[in-house]
Order: C-alpha cells, then structure tokens, then sequence
C-alpha cells in the first residue's frame, strides 16, 4: 500500500500529498485513507490544516483492521463533515488496488508503442498520443491495422508502476484488455519495478481484468478532494 500511495501522489519531506504523480501535477485529494487487512495508512494534501488532520488521524486510528474491505470506512461520514467544514467536497472515490502476485501469460501478445509505433493509436485512441514519450512501459493490442487496447504506466516511481487501460468500446469482451494488461505488468517486471492495477468499485469491468488475471487485492482506496 505505501508503494501504491508513493506512485499515485507525490509527497513534501512531511509525507504531506502535493500532487498528483504525473507530468501537469493535477490536483490531489486532500484525505487520501489505504486500507489492508493488515494495516492502514493514511495521508493528508498540503494545504489540509495541521488541526484538521489531527482529528482525521484520531479516527483513522479507530478504524478496525478488517478482511471486509469492500465496506465503507467506519467513520466516512465523519471524514466527509470535518472536510467538509474546511472546504466543499468535490469527490468521494473508492476502489480496490491490486498486485500481481504471480506471473501473467497473455494468451495474445500485445505490441510495444513507442515514438516509431504511436500511429497505430490513431483510429480512437488518439489522446493517448502526447503521452507515448513518458508513460513507459505502453503496450497495445492491435486489431483491423490499429490499437484498440492500450496499458501504460501512468504513475511511475522507481519501485511501482500504476496502470492505466483503454479498450475501445467495439473490441471489449475479447479479452483485449486483460491480455494487455498482462503484457504491461510483464515489462514493468523487467524494469525490476511491482507492477500496481487499481480502480473504482463502479467500475466493473475492470475489477474483470484483474478477477481474469488473477490478482491479489493489496488493498483499497478511499479518498475525498
């Protein structure tokens, strides 16, 4: 759960979260609570006032080591008053995070996209394009001359990488998104980096890819901007 936290977010010399881990440096959460069965950990942005987070922790501290995290923290609604009287809530986001606690074989090898493959995201993929020089390891599956699945590593730190994926709504359910997913996690490991896949409880779909795969649930995010 640290490596996950340390890839999704950067941090000040205080653990303080100042952004998020990615070129523009996006706006963060201001309460970012990583949940595991075997502890939790707990981070707080910058600019959360230092008496604000001394309440938060109290009852991060309070919440119980539990196998059931699929259940909402035990004090969310607290969480979301004492934010709330800082400033207005935009987003309560929360979702498993998974490893890869053995290797994956897909059963289609997806192809490497770099500067000299980047035209094959052309055809719906395209936003994917000013990101092919920094978002390494990126893979694709190719379908009819053209990705139509791509997963790169969109946080990166020198021990874990976090994935990102796009399947094309026309090529979904073929199993595109798991075999490059798989392709993915098998560079990150020759990087000798954790390869990390997380995403929203809404998100079915993609809690599919890693039931597909196989992972291991490390944990799961909850967090509040």
């Amino acid at each position: 759960m640290r490596l996950h936290i340390e890839a999704l977010y950067t941090h000040d010399h205080r653990s303080r979260i100042r952004s998020v881990n990615e070129p523009e440096g996006d706006v963060a959460p201001r309460f970012f609570f990583g949940r595991t069965n075997a502890g939790n950990l707990r981070r707080f942005r910058t600019d959360l006032p230092d008496e604000l987070a001394v309440e938060l922790e109290k009852l991060c501290d309070e919440e119980p080591e539990t196998e059931e995290l699929s259940r909402a923290p035990m004090h969310q609604a607290q969480y979301i008053r004492l934010l709330t009287s800082h400033a207005p809530i935009e987003r309560v986001w929360a979702g498993p995070a998974y490893w890869f606690s053995t290797d994956v074989v897909p059963s289609a090898q997806p192809v490497e996209i770099n500067e000299s493959s980047a035209d094959l995201l052309q055809g719906g993929l395209e936003d994917w394009l000013e990101d092919v020089s920094h978002w390494r390891p990126f893979m694709a599956m190719v379908e009819d001359g053209h990705a139509v699945s791509v997963c790169a590593s969109v946080r990166i730190t020198h021990a874990a990488h976090e994935a990102g994926v796009e399947t094309l709504p026309a090529y979904r359910r073929k199993g595109h998104a798991a075999n490059v997913v798989a392709g993915w996690a098998n560079a990150v490991r020759k990087l000798h980096a954790i390869p990390l896949y997380s995403t929203s409880w809404d998100n079915t779909a993609s809690r599919n890819v890693a039931a597909r795969l196989g992972l291991s649930m490390l944990g799961v995010d909850f967090h509040i901007t």
